[in-house]
This record gives structure tokens, sequence and C-alpha cells, in this order.
């Protein structure tokens, strides 16, 4: 009781600003405990409007990113024949795998199969079963048999009654009639006997896109040239460098060639043919035909 009495006379004794400064602070410190007790200390982060914009679009980017992560992507039906460096390397195939299709491709043979695929390429049965679902081959390889066996009935089958029909008097239907030509390889053939009157020899058919040496084969077996009355002849010794331009076997710079020759020797002869510089020496012998001396 003396002790506490002792206390009271100490504050007491103390002067009124004395004993007002430490009324204030036991209130600051009774309000610092109540707002240690109460409030909650977590973290709150501020952000601008452009950085809510991005934090609202976040869930959209990281679904894209997860999206990216499982990505493959779409293969479309192709024809395995065609197959390039990069189409093979997406494929999964090794580079001497694609060596091996493209020297293959480069004999001009082509694969008619998924397991003839694999034994030209040597790819694995895991590949093959991966990628042969979208092999597309051309119908005449898928129905080769059905083929063999409708075609025997075709006019031309009967070697004992083959009618050679003349190239340069034959339809498009005619033309047709080949295994391997179309409608669009057939107008090409059209189109260049148009631009020549006539053919004037079968080989030509080699100068036509599109024609592969087994269809070529074929049309000489059909076909022949018979008649040449109608072939367009250009003079090369009075033919200015547009007119020659225009001629199928020639290019401006070979006609510049020709008139330069003329000019400097005299009328061309076709043995001068092959002194022209640029001149197709392998095709002397059927260019000549077109040309008048």
């Amino acid at each position: 009781m003396t002790n506490d009495n002792s206390i009271l006379q100490s504050i007491l004794s103390y002067s009124k600003s004395q004993r007002i400064g430490i009324i204030l602070l036991f209130l600051i410190i009774v309000i610092c405990q109540g707002f240690y007790l109460f409030n909650d200390f977590k973290t709150f982060e501020t952000t601008n409007k452009e950085e809510a914009n991005w934090l609202a679009n976040q869930s959209l980017i990281d679904s894209l990113k997860l999206q990216n992560k499982n990505y493959k992507p779409t293969i479309y039906p192709f024809n395995p024949n065609f197959i390039t460096d990069f189409k093979g390397y997406k494929l999964g195939m090794s580079v001497a795998e694609i060596d091996r299709l493209l020297a293959y491709r480069k004999q001009n043979k082509f694969v008619n199969s998924a397991a003839e695929f694999q034994v030209v390429t040597k790819v694995s049965d895991s590949l093959l079963r991966t990628i042969s679902p979208y092999f597309k081959f051309p119908d005449w390889a898928k129905n080769k048999k059905e083929y063999n066996s409708t075609y025997v009935k075709n006019e031309f089958s009967r070697v004992e009654k083959i009618t050679i029909l003349d190239i340069n008097e034959a339809s498009k239907e005619d033309l047709m009639k080949i295994y391997g030509i179309g409608d669009k390889i057939s107008d090409r053939i059209l189109e260049q006997k148009g631009k020549l009157g006539a053919f004037v020899s079968m080989e030509q058919m080699h100068d036509v896109w599109g024609l592969s040496p087994e269809v070529i084969e074929k049309l000489n077996q059909y076909f022949d040239v018979k008649s040449t009355s109608k072939i367009k002849r250009i003079n090369i010794n009075n033919a200015s460098v547009k007119e020659l331009s225009q001629f199928p076997f020639f290019r401006y710079a070979l006609a510049k060639e020709i008139v330069i020759y003329r000019s400097m020797n005299g009328d061309i002869k076709t043995e001068d043919l092959s002194k022209i510089k640029g001149f197709p020496v392998d095709k002397i012998k059927i260019i000549a035909l077109y040309l008048e001396f």
C-alpha cells in the first residue's frame, strides 16, 4: 500500500503538461496495440490501367502457351512421290531416306503404294504407320488391277487390230484414249501442234510438258507422223529478229545470234546451223524441217 501511495504521489508531483504527455503516451500505445491486433497486413499491389489489362489477359496468354506446347501441325493428304527435303524432314524422315526417294524419282520411277515407298526409302515400320495414312496416290495407281482388267477391252488393247493414227490428225478424244493422257495434257499436245502447224517427228512429244517416258512410249505404239503438209515454215534468211523470236524453237537471244551470223556470213545453209551461237544442235534435224533457206 505504501508503494502504491508513493507511485501516486510521484505522478501527482508531475506538472500538468507532463501528466498530459504520459496520458497521450498510454493512448498511443493502446492505439498501436489495437491496430496491430485488428489490422490485416496482407500485401496489396497497386497497378495502373495498363498493368490491370495485362493481368486480365494473362490467363489467356498462359492458355495459348499451353496450346503451343501441345500443338501438332496438321498433315494433309499428299503424293509421296513429290516429297521435298523440307517435307521429308517435317515428316520425320532421315536425310538418307529422303535421298533414296529423290534418287529413285530421278530415274522417272514412281512408288504406287506404301509398301513400295518403304522398299525404296527403307523407312522404319513405326514411321510408315504414322505417315502412310496420309499418302494419296493417283486413281490409276489405286485401281491398277481394276484398270488392267478393263483396259484389255479398250479399242487399242488388241495388238492385231491396232490402227496407227496420224498424230497430226488426232483429236482430243483420240489422245485421251492413251493411258496417262488426260484433259490438260491432250490440250498441250494440240496447242504445240497448232504452233508448228504439224509435227514432223514423234520425238517432239518429249517437248510437251507433263508427258512421262512411259506415256510417250504408248503414244509411239498408236500414233505416227504421216502427213506434214500443214507445217508452218519460216525463212531463216529473210525473217526479222521479231519474227524469228516468235518461232517456237527460238528465243529472242537466239534470234539475234541468227541475224548477226547472217549479216556477217551471208545466207545461212543447213550446215551452218550448228555454227550459230546457242543453236540447239540436238534438235537441228527437226528444226531444219521447219526452215526455208
